[in-house]
């Protein structure tokens, strides 16, 4: 580490010049080729897959996604003959567009239930010749602005369905900006110092600028969704800006001690480098263990997101220490190099501060502050055991977007499950299944929780027969995913016995919710897996057992306490339409996962960055007492500076405006502040006094076959602690 260190310092042009080439080299290639992000919730296997992959090799055109062009009259009727000439026109145009295979207006025959019961509000069906995810955009925006053209005088004109949520999504800019912007702020508060308080920041945004333009090209290649680059930035920012700061902190110590910059900046790398190093590591692997659950989907968004935090790593080890060689001295505000001209170098007192009788408060406390602790995290806890996983649907959109709109007039002409008709495919082997298909469909019609059912005609020696049913809910309601299993397992199994038809529900609908039943299993296998990953590589850290069980506890009540958070806004709806978020619903099924990995990687940071300093100071004293306190005294302050950075640029992102995004920004700010406030500064620190020696136990076996591994070498003469210096809190 030294040798890379000095190497950038003394080579900081060279270093420079290349990471300004490789941006410009990937901006360049993205603005040329473009990206290729789309969002797939394919599941093969699933029942709801199986359905949309017999529709694909039967009717390819019937296979594609659908949408809705809703019309509403403010006077008179959708029937009206003035009405009528300005609409069919339209919808004409709308059917030669690209990607369209057929329209169906409420003027046909076909379409004569598409007329609502008091005649001011209608829709047209679009249907799409392939899935949301292989539409360009631009396609998709043609069909929009086409059909808003006639929107006015009377007439109101929205755009429904998945196609059209896909292409309105606006991601992106504003809340990266706020955050970053909020952050600055943090770090001159804390530094005194414009160029320590910039340092971080450019760090992290040459680290987040090269991550997402490449995860933009590698978009090509594999599975990411459109919300991956706003994730990566959202995730890039926070542990950019952090990593940053820790070795920025640590040489502004050794510039205070006494030591020239050069070496300042080596042993930086050197020390807080290495944790570093090993911190965004951890986060990377955590991010790559999506790759265990086997989809798509995720597996894209966690590549996507370590490839970001991979580079904002490569960027605190080579961009930093060369960007330390041309500031120098002036890391440190004025008033701290008058300090020195007049008083010479001087140590850090971070023992003696506000973080210093904090430690003394947990040492002689550490029954009462634990329990205290402990019983607000199980009740911001609680509401976690009542969460529901699923996938919100338009309802949610803000409500001045079109597909907002588009959901509450057909929610009010036609029901709340016109939103998300469930598609019943049925793979007909002979001609009397027909018949049986049919009498299906009858009895479907007074099957609970069911508003309408529409048969299409079944060709003699067709192969598959398709039933369109309506709940009587939203799709996203529990109640539309109990009737999806109340069809599967009690209606169509008797449907199907004496018969060779074989029948499965899909639709959109069915397949988000067969997306999260999948999830739903595979959640205890993947916390199984990032769990036991985090104990071993703490195992190795640190050479102890209590130290990685402690740890893994820590993360997961962490975690539980996050997703109390989460159900209390938006599933409960406490605030969520405060934040735009639409009102209450399911949390997204994909959202624990992610979380969970993400959550993982940023509580091995503050884990590392704490622990590591008690280790220190335990191999040289072996005294535990001593070593806890002198750990929490010397990086409370980096740590609740690093975690108050995070909480902001997380918090930004919920100003994007949409429901998934909020939930990431809301769920990773409050687990941040738990951890760090709570977990980190309370309750860790008093369950290792409590412990005492048994802290630092290792079976001299396991010793024996474990590989040494220094996080942060104590065997170098550093004059200072490592994490004491930006002083968020006033000394007295």
């Amino acid at each position: 580490m030294s040798a890379l260190a000095r190497w950038c310092y003394q080579h900081r042009y060279v270093v420079l010049g290349l990471w300004v080439a490789l941006l410009v080299a990937l901006g360049t290639t993205t603005a040329v080729r473009g990206t290729s992000y789309q969002d797939d919730f394919s599941l093969p296997g699933s029942e709801s897959f199986t359905a949309l992959e017999l529709l694909e090799e039967a009717s390819p055109a019937q296979a594609g996604d659908t949408g809705q062009i809703v019309f509403h009259t403010e006077n008179g009727l959708v029937s009206d003959a003035a009405v009528q000439q300005r609409v069919s026109p339209m919808l004409a145009e709308i059917a030669e567009l690209p990607h369209v295979a057929a329209v169906t207006s409420p003027y046909d025959e076909a379409g004569a239930g598409q007329v609502g019961p008091d005649g001011t509000i209608a829709f047209a069906n679009i249907q799409f010749d392939t899935q949301a995810a292989n539409i360009p955009v631009e396609d998709v925006e043609e069909v929009i602005d086409t059909a808003q053209a006639i929107d006015g005088d009377g007439l109101q004109v929205e755009l429904g369905g998945q196609v059209i949520q896909a292409a309105s999504q606006e991601i992106g800019g504003t809340a990266e900006l706020i955050g970053v912007a909020a952050a600055a702020v943090i770090l001159f508060i804390a530094f005194g110092s414009f160029f320590a308080s910039l340092m971080p920041i450019l760090v992290a945004l040459f680290g987040v600028g090269v991550g997402i333009l490449t995860i933009g090209q590698l978009s090509f290649g594999m599975t990411l969704s459109t919300i991956a680059p706003t994730l990566a930035a959202l995730i890039g920012l926070g542990v950019g800006i952090d990593y940053a700061l820790f070795i920025v902190t640590r040489y502004r110590n050794n510039l205070k001690s006494g030591i020239d910059p050069e070496e300042a900046a080596i042993r930086a790398l050197n020390t807080s480098g290495r944790a570093v190093l090993f911190a965004g590591g951890t986060v990377v692997i955590a991010l790559l263990g999506l790759l265990v659950l086997g989809v798509d989907f995720l597996a894209g968004m966690g590549i996507g997101a370590a490839v970001t935090v991979l580079a904002t790593v490569l960027a605190a080890m080579t961009l930093l220490p060369a960007a330390l060689g041309f500031f120098g001295m002036r890391l440190l505000s004025r008033r701290e190099r008058q300090r020195m001209a007049e008083d010479g170098p001087s140590a850090s007192h971070a023992q003696e501060g506000f973080w210093g009788r904090w430690a003394n408060r947990i040492a002689s406390r550490k029954a009462v502050f634990g329990v205290v602790a402990t019983a607000l995290i199980l009740v911001l806890s609680l509401p976690a055991l009542s969460v529901r996983l699923g996938l919100s649907d338009s309802g949610n959109d803000p409500e001045s977007s079109t597909t907002r709109q588009a959901y509450d007039l057909l929610a009010e002409g036609f029901g709340p499950g016109s939103n998300g008709p469930l598609l019943l495919v049925a793979e007909l082997g002979a001609d009397s299944d027909a018949q049986a298909l049919t009498a299906l469909a009858s009895s479907l019609e007074s099957t609970p929780g069911v508003a309408a059912v529409q048969a299409a005609p079944v060709e003699p020696g067709a192969p598959l027969g398709i039933v369109q049913v309506i709940p009587t809910s939203s799709p996203q309601d529990e109640e539309t995913s109990q009737l999806i299993q109340r069809l599967r397992q009690d209606v169509i199994p008797p449907a199907e016995s004496g018969t060779t038809m074989d029948v499965y529900v899909g639709g959109a609908t069915a397949i988000f919710d067969d997306f999260a039943d999948e999830l739903t299993s595979q959640l205890p296998l993947f916390i199984g897996v990032i769990i036991g990953l985090g104990f071993l590589l703490l195992l190795i850290a640190f050479r102890s057992v209590v130290v990685p069980l402690t740890a893994a506890v820590m993360n997961l009540i962490a975690a539980a306490a996050s997703f109390g958070v989460l159900v209390a806004v938006f599933q409960w709806g406490w605030g969520s339409e405060l934040i735009g978020a639409g009102p209450g619903g399911p949390v997204e099924a994909f959202l624990p996962v992610i979380m969970l990995a993400v959550l993982f990687g940023l509580s091995m940071d503050y884990q590392v960055f704490l622990v590591s300093r008690m280790h220190e100071e335990w191999h040289h004293t072996r005294d535990n007492a001593r070593a806890v306190f002198v750990g929490q005294a010397e990086t409370g302050r980096v740590i609740t500076a690093a975690a108050l950075i995070m909480i902001v640029v997380f918090s930004a992102f919920i100003l994007e405006g949409q429901r998934v995004i909020a939930e990431f920004g809301v769920g990773l700010a409050a687990a941040v502040a738990i951890d760090a406030f709570l977990i980190r500064t309370i309750l860790v620190p008093a369950l290792m006094h409590a412990f005492g020696n048994a802290n630092w136990w290792l079976p001299g076996w396991l010793d024996r076959i474990l590989p040494h591994l220094s996080v942060d070498p104590a065997d170098e003469p550093l004059p200072v602690a490592e994490e004491s210096s930006p002083e968020l809190v006033s000394r007295p």
